[in-house]
């Protein structure tokens, strides 16, 4: 089946009892047993729920895994995947991440005995140096957030295998539309699916999707004792969105490069954040493991000014500021005082993420409203 029919069918059947071509919401904490332990599968919606299940496998068939998990948030999700490591453990990540990964890695998990080297990862021969015996797990962001830096996942991968280690990816930003890290050799791939798999803007949700089944076993088990899942009316809402997400990507990928180029010959930009040109680092890797570029990119304004970049988010009118990204809507935000403001301010500068930093999620409006709304706000 193809990725643009999976989006529709991948994973899914029409409801056994009156043929409901949408998944039901099933709006449910508990299921009937005819006498004890007997039942048709589900005791309990905090282990299992009709509706999260369809979710589920919908996710494993856009990933190319074999199980899915969907949780209440993509932090939910990147929690269940700490909670496989113990006292002691050390985990390799970039060093360019998402402000709240880095605040659970840092504020969290560290104070359990967890050791996380931030690292760049561009070149994937950099990990080796950071491996030793009490190392369990490769974390890798690509595109990263907010620097769009662009990480081999294939080169990942045949690291983390040749010391057995576990490789994870998030996924966000490029969408299993875009990039299969699965495919690719990863064992976990996340998504904070609060973004594009949903779409629109309205709802909350994390994934998880493996291919092995001690894996998936292990990871289902912290998810029903943990109890971080979502509800049957937000699988439902993601399972809605996941319908459009290839044509969805389709605009979002013409209009990130209309808008990277638009700014790139902006006098006032100094630099535009985008994989998609071809002088971005790394950006053979990301053709060659990516379909497309996607809609997110960053750019920063000549002089570093803060009080310029601030002015610009607040002036724009079409791009709304605030937090998220990968909606049908377009959205700006400030790292340094936004997303990424748990990061310390000298950690931040190091990978790039200055004060004069704006960080877009483009997303499908009409070309020219956008670029006329930046050329307004720039100038």
């Amino acid at each position: 089946m193809k990725f643009n029919t999976k989006t529709i069918h991948g994973g899914q059947q029409h409801d056994p009892a009156y043929g409901a071509v949408m998944p039901p919401i099933y709006q449910t904490s508990t299921y009937t047993q005819s006498t004890p332990g007997a039942h048709k599968g589900y005791e309990y919606s905090r282990s299992h729920n009709p509706t999260r299940t369809a979710l589920e496998n919908a996710l494993a068939s856009l990933e190319n895994g074999n199980y899915g998990l969907a949780f209440g948030s993509g932090l939910a999700a990147i929690d269940a995947v700490l909670k496989l490591l113990q006292v002691g453990d050390e985990v390799i990540s970039t060093n360019n991440l998402y402000g709240g990964s880095y605040r659970l890695f840092t504020s969290i998990y560290k104070k359990f005995g967890i050791k996380f080297h931030f690292i760049g990862m561009q070149q994937a021969e950099n990990i080796e140096a950071y491996i030793n015996e009490n190392t369990k797990l490769i974390w890798v962001e690509t595109p990263t957030n907010p620097m769009m830096n662009i990480i081999d996942i294939k080169a990942c991968a045949a690291i983390a295998k040749k010391h057995k280690l576990l490789l994870a990816v998030d996924n966000t930003f490029a969408t299993p539309y875009l990039q299969q890290p699965l495919t690719l050799g990863a064992d976990i791939v996340m998504h904070s699916a609060t973004k594009y798999l949903g779409g629109h803007s309205d709802v909350v949700v994390g994934a998880l999707v493996v291919k092995d089944k001690d894996l998936a076993d292990k990871l289902y088990f912290i998810q029903n004792s943990s109890g971080a899942i979502c509800g049957p009316q937000d699988s439902f809402l993601v399972l809605r969105g996941i319908k459009t997400l290839h044509v969805r990507m389709q605009r979002h990928c013409e209009n990130g490069k209309a808008v990277a180029e638009y700014l790139s010959n902006h006098p006032k930009i100094e630099h535009v954040y985008w994989p998609g040109f071809e002088n971005h680092p790394n950006h053979a890797i990301a053709k060659a493991q990516m379909k497309g570029f996607g809609g997110m990119l960053s750019f920063s304004t000549k002089g570093n000014n803060f009080e310029e970049a601030i002015k610009i988010v607040e002036t724009l009118k079409v791009f709304t500021l605030a937090e998220s990204l990968g909606g049908v809507e377009s959205l700006a935000g400030h790292p340094a005082s936004m997303t990424h403001a748990s990061i310390p301010k000298e950690a931040r500068e190091k990978t790039g993420i200055l004060d004069s930093l704006i960080r877009l999620s483009v997303g499908i409006e009409d070309i020219d409203d956008l670029i006329e709304d930046l050329k307004q706000a720039i100038n």
